[in-house]
């Protein structure tokens, strides 16, 4: 070693590691943070001082303890603008997902769902059947006006009607505790 023994690594410690501490932890405000930074410092000196002559001490000291100390804070604005960036693309998909949920109006969906199994279940029935619903359902005409039209009694269209509305009720079954008949009723 080229320095004296009375620069042992202890005398250097107990020397600079209180002032090291302090100026350290005055930037970057963290005392596990510091002691490493100070302790890691303090080593890379003592490694120097091992292959030469470092005189005065104090400067050298400084100059590594700056540079851990910037090189750490740089280190955390990187992340800290890193985490920030990810906020800002959870915060924005957030947004999307509220003004997607908030603009949605279930009962668009589900009237297109509803109306599409009425359609599907009516194709299953013979045309006047059909035909008698539609008129009762969708324009609004009573039975007696529907049997007029039909040359059948008001039973006759309550027969249909009847017919059609077992069948939705079954292929309406999830939807009718939600929505209420009256959903099905406005189609």
């Amino acid at each position: 070693m080229n320095q004296d023994t009375d620069h042992n690594f202890n005398a250097i410690y107990t020397t600079f590691y209180r002032k090291s501490f302090l100026y350290v932890k005055s930037y970057v405000q963290n005392d596990m943070v510091a002691e490493d930074i100070v302790s890691d410092s303090l080593i890379k000196l003592w490694e120097r001082m091992k292959k030469e002559i470092v005189d005065p001490i104090a400067p050298f000291l400084f100059s590594i303890l700056k540079n851990s100390t910037l090189d750490y804070l740089k280190h955390q604005a990187v992340k800290r603008d890193v985490h920030g960036e990810m906020q800002k693309v959870l915060n924005r998909d957030l947004e999307i997902r509220t003004t997607s949920i908030e603009s949605t109006d279930p009962d668009d969906i589900f009237s297109k769902e509803i109306r599409k199994i009425v359609e599907d279940t009516l194709k299953s029935f013979p045309e006047r059947t059909r035909k008698i619903f539609i008129l009762s359902k969708f324009d609004g005409k009573s039975y007696k006006e529907i049997a007029a039209l039909f040359s059948i009694s008001s039973k006759g269209v309550e027969y249909h009607m009847s017919n059609v509305m077992k069948v939705l009720r079954i292929a309406l079954k999830d939807y009718l505790p939600l929505t209420g008949f009256l959903i099905f009723l406005n189609i």
